[in-house]
């Protein structure tokens, strides 16, 4: 199992009408094939006007499957081509959980399925 976390930093002040279009337009489509969403948060402190969501994925095969069907999808085109135009910048890192937090990991994520 993996963990990506992904960072798009918008224009600011456009996290309330991201954070609105991705709970209207994003989040079902996305759904549909990243189904493990870990957590999705916009940043306090530090770098500013960030939005960070983490996901699991079962292999870095899947991932790449996943997305590829995902970016397909005519509804989750249709909302990235409303909400491309916020983002600067994106950056994207796969992590591998430490040995010891696989198993809860895969606890946490089978509980909250």
């Amino acid at each position: 199992m993996f963990v990506e976390e992904r960072v798009y930093r918008l224009k600011p002040g456009c996290i309330p009408q991201y954070f609105a279009l991705y709970e209207t337009k994003g989040m079902e489509p996305q759904a549909r094939y990243l189904k493990l969403m870990l957590g999705y948060y916009a940043s306090e402190i530090g770098g500013l006007n960030e939005v960070v969501h983490l996901w699991a994925h079962e292999s870095l095969d899947a991932r790449e499957e996943n997305r590829a069907r995902m970016r397909a999808d005519p509804d989750f085109q249709s909302y990235w081509h409303e909400v491309r135009h916020m983002i600067v910048e994106q950056r994207s890192r796969i992590m591998k959980p430490a040995p010891f937090f696989t198993e809860r990991l895969a606890r946490l994520i089978a509980a909250a399925a």
